[in-house]
């Protein structure tokens, strides 16, 4: 390894092989021009499409499709906007009509202000679509049991919230996110709350697959110039991980040994 790139380091969901850690989101774009820049600049292979809230289908408005082309991109429809499991399978089912789309993100969020995973309606949603033939990248709270039980019934990503959807707080558990790539057997990626590159960076650092975002992007000053900036930080993030992190340690440890010192 030359310490500049890992171009062989691959990670694979659903039988998919990606070189691009950082997945993105498609809304929340001041115009569908920007929203093809930013995920342009963010090198994403992944791009996440809320199904309820972008023109997929009607020829006479502007279409995604237009701007993000689904050749080059992976499209990763997903149930933002619903809060029911019955509301989940319907609109990824319309979804699979529509585009075709097989490989799915499962999110059921629960009330305003929190919109924290209603894990119960996820569970029973993720039963219906897993049974249907869709494979579910699931979205859902940093909780180890249900995470597991999610595994165990077939999703095939497993995708725990850093901090509340849209809040930018960064990782708020890390400990708890250590825990669950330590025992899952299909990728994690951290979905939810990352702000700012740093954030980026320390999900990598845990050892995360990957990790997916749209708003720390979209309502950035510049959204083109952050879209780089998490790109770099991911890759950075995935860099310091396979290098291994020096010890922590509560005293000082010199850089320079103390032996053989000129007096």
């Amino acid at each position: 390894m030359d310490g500049a790139a890992v171009p062989a380091d691959t990670w694979s969901v659903a039988g998919r092989t990606f070189r691009s850690r950082l997945i993105v989101g498609t809304g929340k774009y001041k115009s569908l021009e920007e929203t093809a820049a930013a995920i342009e600049a963010s090198g994403a292979e992944i791009v996440t499409v809320a199904v309820r809230r972008v023109n997929l289908s009607d020829p006479n408005a502007p279409m995604l499709q237009d701007f993000v082309d689904p050749k080059r991109y992976t499209y990763l429809p997903n149930t933002a906007g619903c809060h029911t499991a019955e509301d989940a399978v319907r609109t990824l089912r319309l979804a699979r009509e529509a585009g075709g789309w097989n490989l799915v993100k499962l999110e059921v969020l629960g009330p305003p202000p929190h919109l924290y995973p209603d894990m119960a309606a996820t569970m029973e949603a993720a039963k219906a679509l897993i049974a249907d033939g869709f494979e579910v990248m699931v979205y859902c709270a940093d909780d180890p049991v249900a995470a597991k039980r999610l595994e165990d019934m077939g999703c095939v990503a497993i995708m725990p919230l850093g901090a509340p959807i849209g809040s930018g707080l960064g990782i708020q558990n890390p400990a708890m996110i250590s825990m669950l790539i330590e025992q899952a057997k299909v990728p994690l990626l951290v979905d939810a709350g990352v702000g700012t590159a740093s954030d980026a960076a320390i999900a990598m650092e845990l050892g995360c697959d990957a990790v997916l975002l749209n708003s720390a992007i979209a309502h950035a000053r510049d959204p083109v110039m952050m879209a780089r900036a998490m790109k770099a930080a991911v890759e950075a993030g995935r860099l310091s991980f396979l290098a291994g992190r020096m010890p922590r340690r509560m005293g000082a440890d010199p850089s320079s040994p103390l032996t053989g010192l000129i007096r």
